[in-house]
């Protein structure tokens, strides 16, 4: 029998792990996919996935599902309190991709937050599910799942809603099962980037 699946919130000694996770879990994830098309997607996110997780467990918060020692899925989540956070995130993307103007994951990634920043709602505060990854060996047991759960539940009891945007229509499925509903109209990343599906948890 394997060892139970389990919730917790990350801290500073999984740093490591939490990168090997996430570069096992990010590259076909569909806004990541995007991110890379056409680059050397190790090159990039040996860079990207550390800063990633920095300001996660320093900001922000990350929230992993696993059994025992192992990490099965990793998410991100930030508290936005008002419309400055989205726009210091947009300017900073923006400042990165001016410096590297040969590096088109930086570009397409400054499109891709400006875009959102500007669509994200101005509903404050609540807390916005930047990302959520699933190692590939562990998908389809319930990691991700498990994660949604247990972080509805404790914002359903702290009177605190949540935001997210689905990048594909079987993920959408998944946050609707845990309380998210569709809002607003969807969001499409450019150069032939995924459709994204904006979602409102109600607390």
């Amino acid at each position: 029998m394997g060892a139970e699946l389990s919730v917790r919130r990350a801290e500073r000694d999984d740093f490591d792990p939490l990168v090997a996770a996430l570069r096992e879990a990010a590259p076909d994830e569909a806004v990541t996919e995007w991110m890379m098309r056409g680059y050397p997607v190790g090159e990039f996110l040996d860079v990207y996935l550390p800063e990633l997780v920095e300001r996660g467990l320093g900001t922000d918060e990350i929230w992993i599902a696993g059994a025992a020692d192992e990490i099965w899925a990793v998410s991100v989540w930030q508290a936005v309190t008002s419309a400055d956070r989205l726009h210091d995130d947009a300017a900073t993307a923006r400042e990165r991709a001016g410096q590297a103007p040969d590096i088109r994951p930086l570009q397409r990634s400054a499109q891709a937050t400006e875009l959102l920043a500007r669509e994200h709602p101005r509903r404050f505060p609540h807390r916005y599910l930047e990302m959520i990854a699933t190692v590939p060996r562990y998908r389809g047991q319930g990691a991700g799942a498990a994660i949604l759960g247990d972080r509805t539940r404790a914002l359903a009891a702290a009177g605190m809603p949540a935001y997210l945007e689905a990048s594909t229509e079987r993920s959408s499925r998944l946050y609707a099962r845990q309380g998210f509903v569709r809002i607003g109209h969807t969001l499409t990343l450019p150069e032939d980037g995924p459709t994204l599906i904006p979602m409102w948890f109600e607390a």
